[in-house]
């Protein structure tokens, strides 16, 4: 899963496989350690729960997670659709959060492009 913060806006993209383990699971999550201190890092997850009506935020101190309705996912998974997209409401203004499935790269090799949605460009001519 990749994690993409600019300004206010927050992006996960999520693998075939993630995919899988998401709908399995209802979890999916990585963690990024800054230091070597156990307590310098981040826990970044996407998470599907029945009672979440649209794309919401849990924040907790080290833990972002973006929560989104088990309807929506599944069927998002079974969709051609490229994301979830929604605004959420903060003190600070509006968050624009996206939850994307991450689609092989045109200028990298397969194996580069290894676990990756097929690119949905990839037919069209420059």
């Amino acid at each position: 899963m990749k994690l993409r913060n600019k300004g206010n806006s927050l992006r996960v993209r999520v693998t075939p496989s993630e995919m899988n383990r998401l709908l399995e699971t209802g979890r999916i999550e990585e963690t990024i350690y800054f230091t070597s201190d156990n307590d310098a890092c981040l826990t970044y997850a996407l998470v599907h729960a029945a009672v979440a009506s649209s794309i919401g935020i849990r924040y907790s101190p080290q833990e972002i997670a973006v929560v989104v309705s088990s309807d929506e996912v599944h069927r998002w998974a079974g969709a051609q659709d490229v994301g979830l997209y929604a605004q959420v409401c903060t003190s600070h203004g509006a968050l624009d959060v996206a939850v994307e499935k991450d689609f092989a790269c045109l200028d990298k090799n397969d194996a580069e492009n290894a676990d990756t949605f097929p690119n949905p460009q990839r037919a069209t001519v420059c």
